[in-house]
């Protein structure tokens, strides 16, 4: 199963989005809380697949995404956010992200991105 890097400036939001992971059998191998710490993480592991909030300290989700997909262009990322607005969901789809999952969520529906995202 995949390898993941949890992004999300709240520890509560990681711990759900790590237990909807773990329990469809991915492991994940670090969490950040802020954008500049996504994507320094992503650059030292090389994660199959890493989720991202958009509305973070530091550096928000997509300029973390932007310069994800710099670093990897074949970079497999999942868009998690309360931020459901069409703008956000568009730019994230725009530069790169293979899904977005709106907050709250339920564990399926983050399994199912993830699932169709490693497809």
């Amino acid at each position: 199963m995949a390898r993941v890097l949890v992004v999300d400036d709240a520890a509560f939001m990681r711990k759900m989005v790590s237990d909807a992971l773990t329990k469809a059998g991915h492991e994940v191998i670090a969490e950040a809380t802020n954008g500049q710490e996504a994507v320094d993480q992503f650059q030292a592991l090389k994660p199959d697949l890493a989720t991202l909030d958009i509305t973070m300290p530091e550096k928000d989700g997509l300029t973390a995404l932007g310069e994800i997909m710099s670093l990897d262009p074949n970079a497999r990322v999942i868009m998690c956010s309360a931020l459901g607005q069409e703008s956000k969901v568009m730019e994230s789809i725009k530069l790169g992200a293979r899904d977005f999952v709106v907050k709250p969520f339920k564990a399926d529906r983050v399994q199912e991105a993830v699932a169709k995202a490693l497809a």
